[in-house]
């Protein structure tokens, strides 16, 4: 379903960005966006626990994971419901998108929801219980807004494992990389204009 983009996409200047070369051959990418005006950390939770519902957009009702990123975003799913049910800690959900709309930078992942509280939520890939991959979105509140920060580890702490994290980061290469963080620096953004139109949480939410 392809969508028009309604609202400006944030250019990649607009957050303080860092990339970290760790032991092992591990890769650290730290966005510190701007801070997104009229949005709560309570309406992020409602927002991440309802990736799976709809949402008013343009004249018509979609996915709110499509209106999210309108070009770069194809599909999301629940994979495997939380123990409490719903998309929530100790989920596991499918991710299906391509940075730039390029099909050459297409990811399907499949990842587990470690943490989803006020504070923000940790998707996680663990191999062998060993951790080889970790995308923390955290969040704290300001005076009518709220400062994010995106933190994207690539690769296992062990050395054991460098091979896997080597497999990792050629799969995930330096312009894969850059790719990522403008379509984050974006979708991120857009949380500022489609939040505040959706029902205040704890209010009967479009689900």
């Amino acid at each position: 379903m392809a969508l028009p983009v309604l609202f400006p996409l944030r250019p990649v200047d607009s957050a303080r960005v860092t990339v970290a070369h760790l032991p092992h051959g591990r890769r650290r990418v730290t966005i510190d966006h701007r801070p997104l005006d009229g949005v709560t950390p309570a309406m992020l939770l409602d927002w991440f626990r309802g990736l799976g519902g709809t949402l008013e957009y343009g004249g018509a009702v979609v996915p709110r994971y499509l209106a999210w990123h309108p070009v770069d975003h194809l599909h999301w799913a629940l994979a495997r419901p939380a123990p409490g049910g719903g998309a929530d800690e100790g989920a596991r959900f499918r991710i299906v998108e391509q940075f730039g709309g390029r099909p050459d930078r297409r990811v399907d992942v499949v990842d587990r929801v470690e943490k989803l509280d006020a504070t923000g939520i940790r998707l996680v890939q663990r191999v062998a219980g060993a951790l080889v991959f970790q995308l923390e979105h955290t969040w704290s509140p300001g005076r009518g807004r709220t400062h994010y920060v995106s933190v994207l580890d690539i690769g296992a702490r062990s050395l054991l494992l460098a091979p896997l994290t080597r497999v990792l980061t050629r799969r995930f290469p330096d312009d894969m990389v850059t790719a990522w963080v403008r379509h984050n620096v974006e979708e991120v953004g857009q949380l500022e204009h489609l939040l505040p139109r959706l029902p205040v949480p704890g209010a009967a939410a479009s689900r």
